[in-house]
């Protein structure tokens, strides 16, 4: 687990996180009556972000238990494709790989009064169904940036690392995108959005980076103080971590700020499909309904579209999305990106 749980009143047993039918468990957990019919769900959110939803849900549905898997994006897909177990809904921030799940026929389609709420570039084909607009933000350690001008833009970020190498020599972060499918999606679309993208990795890949898997692990490296700057950390969580408020500060850059939308896919092959549009239906009421329920753990979505002139820029779902699948063009774009950051 990533940090500590709350409780709940219901059961919630911790399964041993390990690698399981073919992917990666980072946890695992039975929530609900342990003899309850149980929803398979596969998750990139950890489970202390969704467990007051879970509760509510299974508030809702008595006899129904919640068997809830994370794992990061890559290993998600991976999960759905080629492993061994089956899952009846799977929910990633990695938009494009739940594209890629729908483009493919990996999902169901579903329509209800709760998926009418979704603005329509909230959700795709009635396959992928968004439940949060969360921030790619840059995180930096307080304590460094004491009394110091804090970097807004990227060009800001990038005149401060040049200015000061040593400083910042091996204290930089950000995804390591042949390990996260949310990070490469954050870098691809950087890459489609300004040229300043590609001028920053190589100003990072000139500092030693450290590359991560996850949002989580680089937020407690820069309230450690082993990294000073984490670029492209999933601002939600950093927010979220009360506990190291006066340790980071959170910047959404004033250039462009990405937006990704969580979102949520029924899978075909699943042993209860009922329960997991019920499921879907509860996670997309809490976050679209007006206003969003109480135990909405995100910050609220607006529900008109941000502005074109906004530099809020919500990710769009669509086919756009598949184009970073393609093969070809992603082995390209990972030669092109390790080129920049990795230098030795």
């Amino acid at each position: 687990m990533r940090h500590a749980l709350f409780s709940l009143a219901l059961t919630f047993l911790a399964i041993a996180a390990q690698s399981a039918a073919g992917f990666e468990v980072e946890e695992r957990h039975w929530i609900g009556p342990q003899d309850g019919t149980p929803l398979r769900v596969i998750s990139t959110t950890d489970t202390e972000i969704l467990a007051p939803l879970i509760k509510s849900y299974l508030l809702q549905n008595p006899g129904v238990a919640v068997d809830y898997t994370v794992a990061n994006s890559s290993e998600v897909m991976k999960a759905v494709l080629e492993g061994e177990e089956r899952f009846d809904i799977a929910l990633s921030s990695a938009m494009d790989l739940q594209t890629r799940l729908a483009n493919d026929g990996f999902t169901l389609p579903h329509r209800s009064a709760a998926t009418a709420l979704i603005p329509e570039w909230g959700e795709w084909r009635s396959h992928v169904f968004a439940f949060s607009l969360e921030p790619a933000s840059i995180v930096l350690s307080a304590s460094a940036f004491a009394g110091a001008g804090v970097p807004r833009t990227r060009q800001d970020l990038i005149a401060l690392l040049r200015a000061q190498p040593e400083r910042f020599r091996g204290r930089v972060g950000t995804y390591d995108v042949s390990v996260s499918g949310l990070g490469y999606l954050f870098a691809t679309q950087d890459a489609r959005t300004a040229e300043a993208y590609w001028r920053l990795m190589e100003v990072l890949g000139s500092l030693e980076p450290q590359l991560h898997c996850c949002s989580a692990s680089m937020i407690e490296r820069v309230a450690s103080g082993e990294l000073l700057v984490a670029y492209n950390v999933l601002g939600s969580y950093a927010r979220a971590r009360q506990d190291l408020a006066g340790k980071i500060v959170v910047v959404d850059p004033e250039d462009y700020t990405n937006l990704m939308m969580r979102s949520a896919v029924l899978l075909k092959g699943g042993s209860h499909p009922e329960l997991a549009r019920m499921f879907a239906d509860h996670l997309i009421s809490a976050a679209w309904s007006q206003p969003p329920a109480a135990d909405y753990p995100f910050s609220k979505p607006p529900v008109a579209f941000v502005d074109s002139a906004s530099p809020k820029r919500p990710i769009q779902l669509g086919p756009g999305l598949l184009v970073y699948q393609d093969a070809e063009k992603r082995r390209r774009f990972m030669a092109e990106w390790f080129s920049a950051v990795r230098k030795k």
